[in-house]
């Protein structure tokens, strides 16, 4: 599908990192992007920079993602891409013993269940509704192509690390249904993908010391860096440009394979 002045899109997590690195990439084309995120500042900024909408919304709320998706139609008109960008982690091992009381606690399961809210059935919630919004459009191609979906998942899916249960979980849910969903949709001509990236340089690792980006960088295989955002928004562009592209889960991750911790 080709992206093209006033496509309508809607990229969650839009505000920063990945996401505005897509919204970007999309806008760049002339798509008419929706911003879906909590952080009302930064998302209104720059949905105004590229001309888009703004939507401030919980991606665990029905009532909050169905009155977005109703904001960014009225706005720019039922979207033909949809790349789901939102999510959250922590750091929590599953049993674990104070080194220096000896007590004993296990992952709070509240915790546990909130990472799967967000990343795993926020992105489905996102998925389903917009799906059906597609549904309702006119084919663009002899190929019955409607629409696009791309979903950010994580090599953690993979190759979690200490700690990293509930976001494995999560991650590894969305890569599972990846497939699922591309065959459920398959005759409405709406193709859906998902992305595992490896360690990017976002936001949040812009909060981590020096020596501990560094030393991230240094464990990738090639090229010895952190993957920069926009490579991220290179990729989702290429899936939804190319209409064979469809049903696959793809490692952007510079070759990397973690470690246990």
């Amino acid at each position: 599908m080709e992206v093209s002045a006033n496509t309508p899109a809607i990229v969650t997590g839009g505000a920063s990192g990945l996401g505005l690195a897509t919204a970007r990439a999309l806008a760049a084309k002339g798509a008419k992007v929706a911003i879906f995120d909590l952080k009302e500042d930064e998302g209104a900024k720059m949905a105004e920079e590229l001309g888009g909408t703004f939507c401030k919304v919980n991606v665990t709320s029905d009532e909050e993602v169905d009155a977005a998706f109703a904001k960014a139609r009225e706005a720019h008109g039922q979207e033909r891409i949809l790349v789901n960008c939102a999510g959250i982690g922590n750091a929590i091992k599953t049993a674990s013993r104070d080194k220096q009381t000896g007590e004993i606690r296990h992952f709070p399961l509240s915790a546990f269940e909130f990472v799967i809210q967000v990343n795993l059935i926020g992105t489905f919630r996102c998925i389903a509704k917009s799906a059906a919004g597609m549904m309702t459009l006119d084919p663009l191609s002899e190929d019955g192509d409607r629409g696009a979906i791309i979903n950010t998942a994580s090599v953690a899916a993979e190759d979690g690390q200490m700690g990293q249960a509930a976001y494995s979980a999560s991650k590894g849910g969305v890569v599972g249904m990846t497939l699922p969903i591309a065959r459920d949709l398959m005759r409405e001509g709406i193709r859906v993908n998902t992305i595992l990236p490896g360690i990017f340089d976002t936001p949040l690792m812009n909060a981590a010391p020096p020596q501990v980006k560094e030393a991230l960088a240094a464990s990738v295989p090639f090229p010895k860096r952190l993957g920069n955002p926009e490579e991220y928004a290179k990729l989702a562009m290429c899936m939804i440009e190319t209409g064979y592209f469809n049903g696959e889960d793809v490692r952007l991750d510079g070759a990397i394979r973690m470690a246990p911790r």
